[in-house]
């Protein structure tokens, strides 16, 4: 325990000097804002959840695709139509923030990109778990023109992104990499900490081009009509993949908890899961009703989420399933750079299966 706190209050000061303009490096996410850890291991020695006991869940989501799966959940939530646990719900546009809450205890479950998972697991010694695969690949290159037909037309770029650190760099290196590119001497990164940032970057400069996620995709194509998809790195990494035995699924997003609140209240995390599921089906089955939720609590405008919901690859995969995919596509990047996933392949304890 010496350990972990020395290292989350380490990490901590490394994200306040970074506050401001948040780095969103796994390094830093995965021990930021820990100087709260204290509170955050207190839990009661003997004291497990019954059904008849609510409880309060905290909840944080990244603005974008893993907060839109949840819109339906957070409704009911909000509305009093669930009763079993008390779950409240904070949305967050930068990743760090996520980070320091699940270091902090402030947070009981939180989504965030698939490879700061297992980053966070190996640097707080497994005082996380992946619950679930919640996103699939939602990358994409946009510009504003028609100069990006290839991979390699990328080679000599500028190109504007956020997320450092995490999924969205680490694909696109991979993607870049096989193609012979070296990600870094042959492209030029500008790392914005926010999206929105991205999206700013990319109206100023009608030559600019920038790595951007959905629904940020179709956000963009709303303000300006003459930005198009170049490149879908979902698509890329795929054909990257092609000759593989076992190839592996591009993963954005996972949600996690903390292991200290899994293994002292299983009956909620179980009814966390389900309800988290149901909200996903409503999603993906009803866009347009689905789209009102995610205007309503101002992820993006209803009418750009339901352009873009189709696009989102929201999705809920949990056991065996969730395994077998993240496993796969942790180890293509820890072939690539093994400090993307924390210097090693997280073991089975990092999984978890109900």
């Amino acid at each position: 325990m010496k350990k972990l706190l020395s290292l989350f209050c380490v990490l901590a000061l490394t994200a306040a000097l970074l506050a401001g303009c948040t780095s969103n490096t796994a390094d830093s996410n995965a021990g930021a804002g820990a100087d709260n850890n204290a509170s955050a291991a207190q839990e009661p020695e003997d004291s497990t959840q019954t059904a008849a006991e609510p409880i309060d869940i905290n909840i944080m989501a990244l603005k974008g695709p893993t907060a839109m799966g949840m819109v339906q959940f957070m409704n009911e939530a909000d509305t009093g139509a669930l009763t079993d646990n008390n779950y409240h719900f904070t949305i967050t546009a930068v990743t760090d923030e996520a980070s320091a809450a699940l270091g902090s205890g402030t947070t009981d479950i939180a989504a965030i990109p698939a490879n700061l998972a297992s980053v966070l697991y190996h640097n707080t010694e497994g005082a996380v778990q992946v619950l679930a695969i919640n996103t699939l690949g939602v990358v994409y290159i946009v510009e504003r023109g028609d100069s990006i037909q290839s991979v390699e037309d990328l080679r000599g770029k500028t190109i504007y992104a956020s997320g450092k650190g995490t999924t969205p760099e680490y694909a696109l290196n991979y993607v870049l990499a096989q193609n012979g590119i070296d990600p870094a001497a042959d492209v030029t990164m500008e790392w914005k900490s926010e999206q929105a940032e991205c999206l700013s970057a990319l109206m100023a400069d009608e030559n600019a081009i920038a790595m951007l996620p959905q629904p940020f995709v179709t956000t963009a194509q709303t303000q300006s009509p003459d930005i198009r998809v170049a490149l879908d790195l979902t698509e890329e990494w795929d054909k990257c993949q092609s000759g593989s035995e076992a190839p592996s699924t591009m993963v954005t997003g996972v949600v996690v908890a903390r292991t200290a609140f899994v293994e002292q209240y299983p009956e909620a995390v179980a009814a966390f899961l389900d309800h988290y599921k149901e909200s996903v089906d409503f999603v993906t089955g009803n866009t347009a009703e689905a789209a009102q939720l995610v205007g309503q609590y101002e992820i993006v405008p209803a009418q750009v989420a339901e352009k873009a919901l189709p696009e989102c690859n929201i999705t809920f995969m949990e056991g065996a399933e969730m395994q077998e995919k993240l496993s796969g596509y942790l180890a293509v990047l820890f072939e690539q750079n093994p400090q993307s996933v924390g210097g090693a392949l997280p073991d089975d304890g990092f999984y978890y299966s109900r």
